[in-house]
Parts: C-alpha cells; sequence; structure tokens
C-alpha cells in the first residue's frame, strides 16, 4: 500500500483485498470480551475535523483506540482554526506533535493532497467537499462481500445524489476495482458533468434496474450544499427515485439494502425499507470501525500480527 489513503483510485485491486482481509482477522477483536490489540502502542493519530461528524469520527476514535494508539481529536471549532489559521499552519503543527497519521475531514476538496504535502506521517482522507471518502466505500465493500460472498460481477445500484456525493465517487471507482458493475441512478441534475468518464454505466429509470441489482445504495439528498432547485418537490423526487415496499418488492430475494447515512426517513429510503432484514445499515457502522482499524494498522505497518489468534499463540 501507498504511505496515505486519499482517494479509492489509490488503491490496486491486491491493495484493497488485504485491507478487506486483513478487517476480516481484526473482526476477531470485537467478539472478545477486551476488544483491544497493542498493535500500534506508541503511535499517534489525530482526527482532524473541518466539517461536523459524528459516524466518521467516532468510528476512527474507535479503530485507533482498540490498536492502542494515542488519539488526538482537533476540531476546528474553538481552534486557531477559527482564528484564521491556514491549513498549513494547523498541518505544521501537528507535524511538531509528532503525528503518525492524520485522519483529515475537510469541505474542500483536495485538502488531503495539500496536508499530505506538508506532513511526514501518513493522511487519510475522512471526507473532502464532493470529492471521496474512500473508507466508507472499503466498509460499503467489506459489508457487501461479508453478506454476498464475493464482489465480481455482482451488479450494484447507487441512487439519489450522486452530484454532491463523495461516497457515490469512491464506491463507484473502488467496485469497479474489485470486479463489480456498478450503475448509478439520479436525476440529470444530480449527475455530475463528467460522469461518463467514471467505470459505471447511468440510468434515469429506477424501475428498470432494481430486478437485476444485487445491492442497492440509496444516498440522501444534500439540500446543504444546494444552491438551486435541483427537481420539483421532495414529494416527486421520492416518487421517482425513493426505495419503497413496493419498490423492495421488486428486487431480487438475495439483495442487500444499503444506505452511508445520514438518512432522511420518507424521503430516499422509507422507514419499512430501512429496518427491513434486508438492510444492513446499522451493520455498515459496526463494520466501519474494523475496516478503519484495518487501514490504520497497514498504514502504520503495526509490528503484531493483525491476526488476534496469531498474537495469542
Amino acid at each position: 500500500m501507498k504511505r496515505h489513503l486519499i482517494s479509492a483510485a489509490d488503491l490496486t485491486r491486491d491493495d484493497a483485498l488485504l485491507i478487506l482481509d486483513t478487517a476480516e482477522e481484526l473482526a476477531q477483536v470485537v467478539d472478545r470480551p477486551i476488544k483491544k490489540l497493542p498493535t500500534l502502542r506508541g503511535r499517534t493519530v489525530v482526527n482532524l475535523f473541518f466539517e461536523d461528524s459524528t459516524r466518521t469520527r467516532i468510528s476512527f476514535e474507535a479503530a485507533a483506540k482498540r490498536l492502542s494508539a494515542d488519539v488526538i481529536n482537533f476540531s476546528a471549532k474553538g481552534s486557531s482554526v477559527s482564528k484564521g489559521e491556514s491549513l498549513k499552519d494547523t498541518a505544521l503543527t501537528l507535524e511538531a506533535m509528532g503525528a503518525d497519521a492524520v485522519v483529515i475531514r475537510h469541505g474542500a476538496s483536495g485538502a488531503p493532497y495539500r496536508l499530505a504535502n506538508w506532513v511526514h506521517g501518513s493522511v487519510v482522507n475522512a471526507g473532502d467537499g464532493t470529492h471521496e471518502h474512500p473508507t466508507q466505500a472499503l466498509l460499503d465493500a467489506f459489508t457487501m462481500r461479508r453478506r454476498l460472498g464475493g464482489l465480481e460481477g455482482r451488479q450494484i445500484t447507487i441512487v439519489g445524489d450522486i452530484l454532491h456525493s463523495r461516497v457515490a465517487r469512491s464506491n463507484v471507482l473502488l467496485l469497479h476495482t474489485l470486479g463489480a458493475d456498478v450503475t448509478l441512478v439520479a436525476p440529470p441534475t444530480l449527475l455530475p458533468v463528467a460522469v461518463d468518464t467514471w467505470p459505471c454505466t447511468v440510468s434515469y429509470d429506477l424501475d428498470a434496474v432494481i430486478p437485476k441489482t444485487d445491492v442497492i445504495m440509496m444516498l440522501r439528498v444534500q439540500a446543504e450544499r444546494m444552491n438551486a432547485a435541483y427537481f420539483p418537490s421532495v414529494r416527486e423526487y421520492s416518487r421517482r427515485y425513493g426505495l419503497d415496499a413496493r419498490r423492495m418488492g421488486q428486487l431480487p430475494e438475495h439483495a442487500l439494502v444499503m444506505h452511508p447515512g445520514p438518512m432522511n426517513r420518507g424521503v430516499e429510503i422509507a422507514a419499512e425499507v430501512a429496518d427491513s432484514t434486508r438492510s444492513t445499515i446499522v451493520e455498515q457502522v459496526a463494520n466501519g470501525v474494523t475496516v478503519r482499524m484495518a487501514v490504520l494498522y497497514l498504514l502504520l505497518g503495526g509490528s503484531v500480527p493483525a491476526n488476534p489468534a496469531e498474537e495469542d499463540s
């Protein structure tokens, strides 16, 4: 693997499978009475979040602590950043503290690339603007693989606000690398201009795609990033692109329903669908910790075996 994880495109097929296989080994830790390994003892991981996040920040914090790393949580609110400090000055401060890894979430696309030029430690992109969110794609792939057995040739459908979704971009890149066929479904106004260069197909008709789908991933409409009307009304959007009980009934029996969260129940996904046995939404959150443990372990080169069984032997 490379020193940083900034884009899903940074991962070769072997890299991605190594992360997923390592996560599978580390998942054994979750079933232990003491959910901790000494693999990254003495290492420092900084969570540098310029955007609000609950699940992702806590997930990275839990992952680092379960590997015995020291964790520093840095929030832009109430810090020198709110007083006008630049990203570079913040990076130099972290460098002086001896950070071994910096997990960054930033509203500007490309911020993790800039940060990687200023620190000697590893940089992990926890979401940058509307660009990418590679560890979300990894945990989604991990969840799919556990449920379906493999991703080669699987039909994955991603529905909703593709234009503003860093999750969609990272998933398309990673799932293509792992051999899956991805279809994006959205109104034309919610597709990026250069979507024809992505390794996927595009459809505007959800009902036509659903019957041949192995996994359907619903995305939230990111109203906070919108400065214009991208569709006539929420009701109209939900009617054409929402996953309700009727549409779920058209899915193949083995098909999974996914959502990276947070959800707008009743808009892109009905409550009965989100809470159904096909839904992996809670599973995705739990798997996020395991996958991020694997990423930190591999980037920071833990000296103790990742496999808990090996460690005990």
